[in-house]
Order: C-alpha cells, then sequence, then structure tokens
C-alpha cells in the first residue's frame, strides 16, 4: 500500500487507532474489485486508511458524510470542538478540516467526497459495493439507517466494516454493537478476523426476499 498515505493517517486529527486503521486498510485491500464507500468521514482519518488501499487496487474511495457533525459533536456534547463551528450558520462544519486533511495527503486523485445524508445518497446508488465501511453518528436511529439503506448494495463477497463495536456497555456506545449482531443474524455475513472495535463481515448471500 502507500505508505505516504498510511503515515498521513496515522497522523491526521481522529479517533481511528493506528492498529484498527491499518487492518481496515488491509481488509479494503484484499476486497473483491469494486467500489470502496465510506459513511461517516469526520476529519479525513479513516478516509487516509482507505485512500492507501484504493490506490494500491488502481481504484477510488467514496466517501458520504453531512458534515454537520454527529450528536457527540454538538454543543453540550462530549466530543464538542468548538473551533469546528461556522460562525456563519453557527453549525458544525468538518468539511473545510477533511478537504485539508485529504489535500495534504495528496490524496484528492483517489478520494470522492460526497456531501449528503448517507440514506439519501444510498436511494441513488446502484453499482454493487465491493468495501463498505460503517462509521457515523452512533445513535441507534442513524447506525439503523446506515446499515438499513447501504447493506443492500454490498455484493456477494464484499466485506461489511463496522468501527466502535463494543460488547460490553462499559467501553462504549451500543449502537455500531447492536447493528454488527443484526447482520450476522441475517444469516448472511461471516464475521472474519478484525482488530479492537473494528468488525469485519463477509457477505455470504443475500436473504431470500432481497435476492
Amino acid at each position: 500500500m502507500d505508505l505516504d498515505l498510511l503515515s498521513a493517517a496515522v497522523a491526521a486529527e481522529g479517533f481511528m487507532p493506528e492498529d484498527e486503521g491499518r487492518a481496515l486498510a488491509r481488509a479494503a485491500l484484499d476486497a473483491p474489485d469494486g467500489p470502496i464507500l465510506e459513511v461517516g468521514s469526520y476529519l479525513g482519518k479513516s478516509t487516509l486508511y482507505l485512500a492507501a488501499a484504493a490506490r494500491a487496487r488502481g481504484g477510488k474511495v467514496v466517501t458520504v458524510d453531512h458534515h454537520r457533525g454527529s450528536e457527540e459533536h454538538q454543543v453540550g456534547w462530549e466530543y464538542h470542538e468548538p473551533g469546528l463551528v461556522d460562525p456563519a450558520v453557527g453549525l458544525i462544519d468538518t468539511l473545510p478540516g477533511f478537504r485539508r486533511t485529504i489535500a495534504a495527503a495528496r490524496a484528492e486523485d483517489v478520494v470522492v467526497a460526497v456531501v449528503a445524508r448517507a440514506e439519501e445518497f444510498a436511494a441513488l446508488w446502484s453499482a454493487p459495493l465491493a468495501f463498505l465501511f460503517l462509521d457515523g453518528s452512533h445513535t441507534d436511529e442513524s447506525a439503523q439507517r446506515d446499515l438499513g439503506s447501504w447493506a443492500p448494495h454490498l455484493a456477494v463477497g464484499g466485506i461489511l466494516a463496522i468501527h466502535d463495536v463494543f460488547p460490553d456497555p462499559a467501553d462504549g456506545g451500543q449502537a455500531p454493537y447492536r447493528i454488527y449482531r443484526q447482520a450476522l443474524d441475517t444469516g448472511e455475513f461471516t464475521e472474519i478476523p478484525g482488530q479492537g472495535s473494528l468488525r469485519l463481515l463477509r457477505r455470504d448471500r443475500f436473504a431470500p426476499e432481497d435476492a
């Protein structure tokens, strides 16, 4: 993979531990042919890990984020950063920081950034995905929405990656864990080795009603 992009990913601001980021990149590199798509990019740290794989594959990574921040980024919440608030509108805006991250890493040739709500973009998407990374807002409602709108686009043989999966509530929020369990319980996926809170599931088939 592109070592410069991996180094840039390690140095970038964000919440992806290095061991999980490298595991994410390896899984994307080993996925079958087809598009790589990320739901939830924040300031672009995980995007760079995926970009390192995409460049090695001779492809691109598509990332979709509304860039208004997740619940935990809003005023009064744990991960709020006042510097990310656009004073003109009084709302979080992570897009300028995301663009700086991607440009500084010279990854604009492999990153296709879509500014939209994930479920709205999913309704417009038609190509089968080789790799799907879910790392958006961690409320139950939004996590369920991301899984429900994007998992149907994942091809047989494709990889579903879910971040921040913590079986023990003491370690973190439970919404990603619940969609991870939900995906497994469909019988459509087989778990393959992940890393830390990063879970990786390979799609083996579609349920009969979705075939």
